[in-house]
């Protein structure tokens, strides 16, 4: 039986060791790790096909205006990002990983995939659906946890 306390130290010690990992693609591409988060949440827009504006970046960031700025226009220049008008309200900016620095970060994170996927094999199916839940709802869990934090900390 594995009890919470082993679940929440098998939980850290993933989230310390894709910290590092992480860590090491942004010193190899000279990029901050706030800069690396932004990419991250555009990315995953992208996948879910749902334009991320400036301002919903900074949202889910937790970061000012300007600071989102900062962040967007160091990552427009180094090309890991573009600004683009929406085709559906040309008022709205949106943004999007072009297809080169993707292709960039895939080859990056392509030997975590392939051990991913060596460690994945003993697992079946319905395994791999529990694993699934147990993420999502560990994520629903903390996005919930920073929500509040947000609400009650200080100015």
């Amino acid at each position: 039986m594995v009890d919470n306390a082993a679940l929440v130290r098998l939980l850290r010690q993933l989230i310390v060791e894709s910290d590092h990992f992480v860590g090491m693609l942004g010193e190899a591409q000279g990029m901050h790790r706030t800069d690396l988060n932004a990419l991250a949440l555009i990315m995953d827009a992208r996948w879910r096909g749902e334009p991320l504006s400036p301002g919903r970046l900074a949202e889910a960031m937790h970061l000012s205006a300007s600071a989102t700025t900062s962040v967007l226009d160091r990552l427009e220049a180094s090309g890991h990002v573009e600004r683009s008008r929406s085709t559906r309200d040309r008022r709205k900016v949106e943004l999007r990983v072009p297809d080169g620095a993707l292709a960039a970060g895939r080859e990056f994170f392509t030997p975590l995939d392939g051990a991913f996927r060596t460690a994945w094999a003993g697992f079946d199916e319905a395994e791999r659906a529990t694993i699934a839940r147990f993420l999502a709802a560990s994520i629903e869990a903390t996005v919930a946890v920073r929500g509040e934090f947000v609400k009650h900390r200080p100015e």
